[in-house]
Order: C-alpha cells, then structure tokens, then sequence
C-alpha cells in the first residue's frame, strides 16, 4: 500500500465496518446495534481504547492522572461540542446577594469568610436546567443547576452544584455520553428539553449506577415549584483543611427558608404552555418585591473513621449520607437582593468552575470530580473566547489579584514594568508566591497501581435507591411511579423498557409491577443482576422527601383571585389582607385585564386576564363573583378551567356562595374540606389557617 492511500484508508474503512453491522429494527424506526457487533472503538487518532467507563488513575480510589489522553480528548471534544451556548445548562437565570458566615469554623478550616461570625462575601446565584436550549421552557422534568461564586477575600470559590444531591455516573469519562444520550438524537434534532425517549434510557437501563438518580428525577424534585423553594447540595465530597493541616471530608447543603415545594406534572406541562419563563419571573418578582430569596448553608463534617464504617464509599457521586447519619450544620446564609443588570453581561457570561476554591477547602478523589476540574476551565476557554474569560467583571475576582499571565484574546489586564516572569531580580519584580498564606492541598497518602478501574466500594447501584424511594409519603411514591410510566411510555424499544423495569425490581418489587402494569406489560422480566447485593435493612429518611419538609406557612406563596363586578369590598379587602399578614401573595384575575368595579363602586385593576392567568400559575385559588359575574364566567372555557384545574391539583379554593355556579359548570359538583365558602372574615381565617399546608391531598388520595 502506498503512503497516500495508507493514511487515507480510514474513511473507508469506517464506512466498510459499518455495512458489517447488524441493526435490529426498533418501533421509532431507528436501529439498535448489539454489542457484538460494534466495531472497534478508537480515539479521534485511530488508537484503540480497552476502557471506556473508567478514568485512568493511582489506584482505584486514588486520584485520576493527567497522562490519560483518551478521557482528555473525550472531554476536550464535548465541551467544545456548542458555542455560545452552554453545552449543558443553557436556559440559566441569576441574581446577586450576599452569603454571610453564621459560625465561626477555625477548627475546621481557614477559609477566610469562616473565621469570623457575621463576616459576609458578595454572591451571584446561577439556576438552570440540564438538557434543554437556551430557548426551551422553566418545568422541564430534569435536575436543576445551583450554581454559587462566592467573591471571597482569597478569590473566587465556585460551589457548582445541583438541586439534587446524586449524579447519574461516577465517572467522569461517562459524562459526554449521559449528555448525548439525553439530548435530542442527532439524527433528527429532537426530543428536545426532555428524557422520555429511547436514547435516554437506553443509556440508563445499560448504567445501573444511574438508578438512585434517577430515583430523584422522576420524584417531585425533577420539577420544583419555584428556584426559591429548592434545595440545593454540592453533591460531591470535599475536605475542609484547618490552619494546621488537619482535614475532615464535607458535603455542602443549601437549605431553603421558604421550604420545599414542587407541582405536579399536569401542572408543569399546563405551566409551561401559559409561562414558559415560570421560574425566572418567579424569582425576578419575588426579589423586585423584597421577599429577598433565602437559604442556609450546610455542612456534613465526617472523618476518614466515619468514612472507612460507612457501608457506601463517600468518593462516589451516586451516592449520599443521611443526615440521620450525619446530621447537617447550620453554618451560614445566602440571601439574593438583586437582580441583574444586563442578562448576557452577567448571567450568561458567568463562568463556574469546580476548580475554584480557597484556601481551606480541598477536593477528594471522587472521580467525577476530578473530571469536572479539567473540564469546567476547558468549557469556559472555549465557550467565553479565550483565557481572559476572568477579566469579565461578573468572574473577576473582588479581592486584589496578582499574576504574569499576559496577552491573548481580549485581555483587559495586563503585568506592568519590565517583569513578566519569575524568579527575575528587578526591584520591582512582581508578585511572589507565599508558602505562608497561600492554598496548600491536604497532604493525602496516595499509592497504588496505575489502571482504569473502579473500585470495588462503588457497585451498589440499588441500595439508597431503595432507600430514597421508601423514605417517600405515598402520594410521592404515587408520583415517581407515573412519571416512569409516563417516561416509558414514550420509549418505542421494548426491550428497553424491560430493562428499566429490570432494575426496578431491584428497588422496590411494588414500584416495579405499578410501572410494568402502567405500561401494559404482559410478563415481567427477571430482575437486574446486580453488579454487589443491594442493602435491605436502610431506614428511610425523612429529609429526602418533599412533603415532609414543607414550609409549613404560606410566606413566598401566592393567591390567584378570580373576580367579576359588584364584590363585595369589605370581603375582598379582609382576604387581601389577611394573604398578605402572612407574607403571602395576591393577584387579580378578572376577564377584562381593565379589572372590576366592586360593589361599592371601587375600582380594582386586575394583574391579569382570565385566559392568561390559568390556576396552575397560583398555589391557591379564590373565586369572589356575583351571580350574574357567576353566570358570565361559567360561560368561558378559560373560567371553568381555572377551577377545574384547581380542584384537580388538590389546591385550596375559596369562593363566595354564587361562584357555585361557576363551579358546577366545571363539572365540580361537590365541595370537600379543601374549599372554604367567604360569607365572613371568619371563614378567611379558616382558610389562611390551612393555606400552609399548600395542598389539599386527601382530595387525590392516590396523589395523580
């Protein structure tokens, strides 16, 4: 062969082994090929690869090595795969405030802004979601990112985490392929924003370590009701280091004020077509009005003895510890008081990166993120322009910086005098490196062979799954059981479905027959072959679940009122202001967006129009109108949805006598003890005394 047609071989070659392939029709028309008959998989160089699921690192919980090139040039590739746009976590929203340190933390670590009670930082929040565009809708079923750059007095430290406290892959190296498989297919650029197609789980029910994940996702914090009513965590384990040297491990929690909450699915899908911007107008409204978002920070502090007992391995991202084990800290509050500027300035030009941290915070060998320090920087070079992505204000730090990084794409600062390097002898020479003062990693034995391996310590894919899914109430356990039939209904392979369904026997054999009986499966397949025998004796945990930590008040929340002409004003204004005594919202629906005329001749301008302010966009309902309002309502098909919707998602409802009409209109013939009839200011009372239970769930005793 000569040298040209040597190396120009590979295309075709490429396109022979294809041919050799043996697809299997699938019912979407696609093709599934079977593993054996895969061709050989090669770098982008032509170089084969004998581990595709595993970093190379020292040791199988040691930390991951520079010199492996095939998860350099894999990761490289995807993070460069969209510009501008983030590759994932496109549709963002952001907002500045402040964290202020509520410990003092000396013993555990010298980071600057925990060695004084009361000492605050500046902060910018980032929140997002995972698979969809920068155009696609808020309540997508999907993790959400929560982002946090804290602008320290020794830099900049980036807590990028999720509102979820697990990851679908332990592995870093599996990270462009979790992506691609739930991003739309590239063949036809669609589904889009979402998971429920055969890509998705395909890739999930061949990863058993994705199951507690996915556990989550599919449970009510896969689409939360508001930014400012979730959680957030920072998912992996970290180290505190004191000033002596001396570390512990960490996991960080954001605790809400407002506590949780989350909505339904038919609430989201109705959400998304009536506000596709839910939860950036949420947000933006809630800090424009001064009910200024809020959360704790805290901390599970554990050492390597609590490490070594713990029956799961703390380097591994799939995994969590109770807080019953380790109970959560309260060291600290962030609080967003303004909103941005200019959008692109700020919020989608913030660059996060895993690798920012300060002195007195260390990371672990958890491969995931060792993956995430190389490729956060990588995506933002790419993604922002260049290296000189720092000098934007919005990922400057606010501290003085100092360094003889000089030139390239939009630099904005640059060394002055003569010294751009260092050791030099000038008198005025530039910065110095301080051993006293400066980061200084933990000093953590490592040891060990040199392989692309996992640990034994990471193979139980099935245990906290189980373990989350019966820490849920029954009307939670309701929900994630709809939502994987509703995700599997949409897959077109059933062979994939059988798989999912395989794992599930795994976790709970009861979730398994309601999601096989969902989807009218004829027979159940056997069970999973785990890779370690699931846990079976783990206590449930009530923090895991939503309606166990609700918020127990109505603050933050807020009240659609339904209204005609001729209300009466004392009422009107007795229910107003009793939403409002307990830091509650109200908005006016009227079917004129020119508002009503009260009885007393008052005028009342409403927020918005009747078919634009459907009921799922509250999280209570009234309906105050006169017969003859009554009537006109009961005539409009936006009306009678807004309470049958209403009455459907279980919300409190309260109404004055002739909304009746209305009502049976809707087809909503009988009142329950979730809907309270205003004649008085006493029956307001009732009624605000249960809005902070936000549903009303023995309505929808199965929880759909």
């Amino acid at each position: 062969m000569s040298e040209k047609s040597l190396y120009t071989a590979t295309a075709d070659t490429q396109s022979d082994n294809a041919t050799k392939e043996r697809p299997t029709k699938t019912g979407d028309g696609g093709e599934h090929h079977q593993l054996p008959d895969q061709t050989r998989l090669t770098t982008a160089q032509g170089i084969p690869i004998p581990d595709n699921q595993n970093t190379l690192r020292a040791g199988a919980r040691g930390p991951a090595l520079l010199e492996d090139f095939h998860f350099r040039e894999k990761m490289f590739h995807f993070d460069h795969e969209r510009i501008p746009e983030r590759v994932v976590h496109a549709r963002g929203y952001g907002a500045h405030g402040y964290f202020e340190a509520t410990e003092e933390l000396s013993d555990l670590t010298c980071a600057h802004l925990f060695q004084e009670k009361g000492r605050k930082v500046p902060a910018f929040v980032r929140f997002s979601t995972v698979a969809g565009n920068k155009g696609s809708f808020d309540l997508a079923r999907d993790a959400r990112g929560f982002a946090v750059k804290l602008y320290t007095e020794d830099g900049n430290w980036d807590i990028v985490g999720n509102n979820i406290p697990v990851f679908f892959i332990q592995d870093a190296m599996k990270f462009p392929d979790l992506v691609h498989s739930v991003k739309e297919a590239p063949d036809r650029a669609f589904p889009q924003a979402q998971s429920a197609h055969d890509n998705f789980w395909d890739f999930i029910s061949l990863m058993p370590e994705a199951m507690h994940m996915v556990m989550w996702t599919m449970s009510d914090r896969g689409i939360p009701r508001s930014f400012r009513f979730m959680e957030g965590f920072g998912v992996h384990t970290f180290r505190f280091v004191n000033a002596d040297g001396e570390g512990q491990f960490v996991k960080f929690h954001w605790k809400p004020k407002r506590g949780l909450q989350s909505v339904l699915w038919n609430e989201a899908v109705k959400i998304n077509g009536a506000d596709p911007d839910f939860h950036r107008r949420d947000l933006w409204n809630a800090i424009e009005a001064g009910d200024l978002p809020e959360w704790e920070l805290g901390i599970q502090v554990f050492d390597d003895a609590f490490a070594d007992a713990f029956p799961f391995d703390v380097l591994d991202a799939t995994k969590l510890i109770p807080e019953e084990d380790v109970p959560v800290r309260i060291v600290g509050r962030l609080v967003l008081d303004r909103t941005v500027d200019n959008f692109f300035a700020e919020t989608e030009q913030v660059a996060f990166c895993t690798q920012n941290i300060v002195p007195g915070i260390d990371f672990t060998n958890d491969p995931l993120l060792q993956g995430r320090n190389f490729s956060y920087l990588d995506t933002q070079i790419k993604r922002l322009g260049g290296p000189n992505f720092t000098h934007i204000p919005i990922n400057a730090p606010k501290c003085p910086f100092h360094h003889f990084q000089q030139d390239g794409h939009m630099a904005m600062h640059a060394p002055k005098g003569r010294a751009n390097y260092e050791p030099n002898s000038w008198k005025e020479g530039g910065p110095r490196a301080d051993p006293d003062t400066g980061f200084r990693s933990y000093p953590e034995q490592v040891e060990g062979a040199k392989r692309k391996a996992r640990p034994e310590s990471f193979n139980d894919h099935y245990s906290q799954a189980r373990q989350f899914y019966q820490s849920q109430t029954p009307v939670e356990q309701t929900h994630i059981a709809d939502a994987l039939v509703f995700e599997l209904s949409k897959v077109k392979t059933p062979v994939i479905r059988d798989r999912v369904v395989s794992h599930l026997l795994l976790i709970d054999e009861g979730l398994a027959n309601e999601v096989a009986n969902g989807l009218g499966m004829s027979s159940m397949p056997e069970a999973a072959t785990p890779a370690k025998e699931p846990v079976e004796n783990l206590k449930p945990s009530d923090a895991l679940s939503i309606l166990k930590n609700g918020p127990g008040n109505f603050a933050g929340r807020k009240l659609g009122i339904l209204m005609t002409d001729g209300i009466d004003d004392v009422l009107f204004e007795d229910l107003k202001s009793a939403v409002e005594n307990v830091g509650g919202m109200v908005e006016i629906v009227a079917m004129s967006v020119g508002g009503i005329v009260t009885k007393d001749g008052k005028s009342v301008a409403a927020d918005e129009k009747i078919d634009g302010a459907p009921s799922v966009l509250f999280d209570s309902v009234a309906v105050m109108a006169t017969e003859d309002g009554a009537e006109a309502l009961a005539a409009m098909l936006p009306a009678k949805d807004f309470v049958s919707d209403a009455f459907g998602h279980a919300k409190f409802i309260a109404y004055t006598d002739p909304a009746k009409a209305l009502f049976e209109a809707a087809g909503v013939k009988e009142t329950d003890n979730g809907m309270f009839k205003l004649s008085s200011k006493g029956d307001i009372d009732g009624f605000i005394a249960k809005l902070s239970e936000l549903r009303f769930w023995d309505r929808i005793s199965d929880g759909k």
